[in-house]
């Protein structure tokens, strides 16, 4: 059912994600800020103070909801309108895409052969603190309650 086709008692049951997420399918387009609260607005008869109040906490709204993408233009779309670029030469990412199988034996080798090393380095550091602080016990005394009193 489209949005202007609906009662304000509907309208109202529904959050401000839920109202941006449909007027984004149904304009098809990417909107800015301002567009879509406006519009929300108007369907839900807010004055215009009511926007000036309310479209900061709008805005978090649409940062935290998953459904929603900012583009670089400044505009929000819905995020199943575009694919997933990952940081590897931008290449794109389909969901139906499998995984393929990569031979990294020997990268895995070297990143272990380095983490031994940090090991062994940090065990024989660990061990120098232990016997260092063994020495530092031998400086010291105990003391009874009356040599205590007498200081």
């Amino acid at each position: 059912m489209k949005l202007k086709d609906m009662k304000l008692e509907e309208l109202e049951l529904l959050s401000h994600a839920d109202l941006t997420y449909k007027i984004l399918k149904e304009e098809k387009k990417p909107l800015n800020t301002p567009t879509i609260f406006h519009h929300i607005c108007d369907l839900l008869e807010y004055t215009e103070s009511d926007f000036e109040d309310k479209i900061g906490d709008y805005y978090t709204s649409l940062t935290i909801d998953k459904r929603f993408i900012m583009l670089d233009s400044g505009e929000w779309d819905l995020r199943e309108n575009h694919s997933v670029a990952i940081n590897m030469e931008d290449e794109i990412i389909d969901e139906d895409d499998t995984e393929e199988e990569v031979d990294s034996t020997d990268e895995d080798e070297e990143y272990n052969e380095e983490i031994d090393v940090e090991e062994e380095s940090l065990d024989s550091t660990i061990e120098d603190e232990l016997e260092d602080s063994d020495d530092d016990m031998d400086d010291l005394s105990i003391l009874d309650e009356d040599e205590l009193e007498a200081e």
